[in-house]
């Protein structure tokens, strides 16, 4: 096993785990994020969303990973979340693909990719099914979901 599959394992057990600050450990200081719900974030924002997503699921998220392969510079892994979604305390089950690129043992670049209209689907049931496609809908998605880490950074700050 190299050191980034460790690395890799080490950020998902921790997920699995809901610890956010073990799962930023893993990350390199000038981390950029993406994915299709929150789009491209850097840096500090990405250990908030962490913590945002872990403190909204309320211990009620079940992270099972697998396929964590790396190498020096290059990694990739199979994770799968399942939670209720807070808005429409609908169950989910994504499905995601991430790859990573690694600088000085630690993650610079994660990027998760999953088909937004399938996740959509499960959060919004019959909204997501007939707009869950387009890219109208998918902009909102990612608009709610920028607010909400918006509006945790203020709330976190403010304590």
């Amino acid at each position: 096993m190299t050191a980034n599959e460790k690395t890799l394992i080490k950020f998902y057990t921790a997920f699995a785990n809901a610890d956010a600050s073990k799962m930023c450990g893993c990350y390199h200081s000038k981390i950029e994020f993406r994915d299709p719900a929150f789009g491209l974030l850097k840096e500090n924002d990405v250990c908030q969303m962490w913590k945002m997503l872990i403190e909204k699921s309320k211990g009620n998220i079940k992270i099972e990973f697998s396929d964590i392969k790396a190498d020096e510079y290059v990694g990739s892994a199979q994770w799968i979340a399942t939670y209720n979604f807070s808005k429409t305390n609908r169950k989910v089950e994504n499905v995601i693909r991430a790859q990573f690129q690694f600088k000085d043992g630690l993650i610079i670049k994660h990027t998760d990719d999953f088909d937004i209209w399938k996740w959509s689907k499960q959060a919004f049931g019959i909204t997501g099914y007939l707009l869950g496609w387009t890219g109208f809908f998918q902009k909102k998605i990612q608009q709610q979901a920028l607010l909400s880490l918006k509006k945790y950074k203020e709330t976190k700050n403010a304590n």
